[in-house]
């Protein structure tokens, strides 16, 4: 992880909620879930060794890492995808999922954290 630079932008997620608490706590209650499912599926399609899995979860998951600026595991997320187009499920994809595994973990563990905090 890059120093001084967290998995997500909460300034970003502050400045949609315009205050609204409610708001924040949906937004972050959904990326939350966004980024589990992104875990999830990436995982599976890595197992399975099934790039349409991996395309379609990253499908749906790149607007919401680029709204709330997820660039470290967008960044990753794209390698990965020219790991497989190029090279496949080899050696360098299982470096890479090492790689996705840990910066979602600390998206997902930062947004959990988050949203803890919502719901005191």
């Amino acid at each position: 992880m890059l120093e001084n630079q967290l998995p997500v932008n909460f300034d970003r997620i502050e400045e949609m909620s315009e205050g609204d608490a409610e708001f924040k706590a949906e937004l972050v209650s959904a990326l939350y879930k966004s980024l589990s499912e992104l875990k999830e599926r990436y995982l599976e399609g890595a197992e399975l060794q099934d790039i349409e899995i991996i395309s379609q979860i990253r499908h749906k998951v790149k607007p919401a890492l680029s709204l709330f600026e997820i660039n470290i595991l967008n960044d990753i997320i794209q390698e990965g995808k020219d790991i497989l187009t190029e090279k496949g499920f080899n050696e360098d994809f299982m470096s890479h999922l090492e790689k996705f595994l840990d910066a979602v973990q600390d998206a997902i563990d930062q947004v959990g954290s988050n949203l803890e905090q919502e719901e005191n």
